[in-house]
């Protein structure tokens, strides 16, 4: 039995009140001002101005503006991935494979629609994103052991998450301007074909 990679909180020392605070303030800072301009109009130090806290308190904190864009993220990222190890069917245990592979499509994408522009603004940060990507691969892959024997489950896990590149989806949606609705069936097609 393959276990999915579980996204652990960093370990370490324990954050400090104060320190703590901070980072609740600069997240919903950040948070209103990417709602607001969207994350391509944000800068590091609009986010300190509007937080209350030195620059170098966001850059000690975060890094750059990748790794605030991935800590704004991570909640909703974290849903789910939560939803997807311990949700209700199908997206998460108790459906036939297949099933949870149309449903994780139809999430993921939910997720990049409403989230594509922090992921891309993300995507520097491989060190997280990674362990993200590692996650989803490997319930794919899972998924896919069960759904398509013949294939090969990590290429294909591979392949089939790269359709959900961010960059590529926001290009999809803006720049071919195609409706979310033909991306989902296009997703639930892909796997129909593969899984049958």
């Amino acid at each position: 039995m393959i276990e999915l990679p579980l996204i652990q909180p960093a370990t370490g020392p324990k954050e400090r009140a104060d320190a703590a605070r901070n980072r609740v303030r600069i997240l919903e800072a950040a948070g209103q001002l990417v709602a607001e301009q969207g994350i391509e109009c944000v800068s590091m130090d609009a986010v300190a101005r509007a937080a209350s806290v030195g620059t170098g308190t966001l850059y000690r904190r975060f890094g750059d503006r990748a790794g605030l864009a991935f800590a704004l993220l991570d909640e909703h990222t974290r849903e789910f991935q939560d939803a997807l190890i311990a949700g209700p069917p199908p997206l998460g245990p108790g459906a036939p494979a297949h099933e949870r592979l149309r449903a994780f499509g139809a999430g993921y994408l939910e997720l990049l629609e409403t989230h594509a522009d922090l992921m891309v603004a993300a995507a520097p940060t491989p060190k997280d994103g990674e362990a993200v990507s590692a996650l989803y691969t490997t319930h794919l892959a899972i998924l896919l052991r069960e759904a398509a024997p013949l294939l090969d489950p990590q290429f294909t896990a591979e392949a089939l998450l790269a359709t959900f590149a961010p960059a590529h989806h926001l290009r999809m949606r803006r720049g071919l301007n195609w409706p979310i609705e033909r991306l989902r069936e296009g997703w639930y097609a892909l796997v129909d074909a593969i899984a049958s």
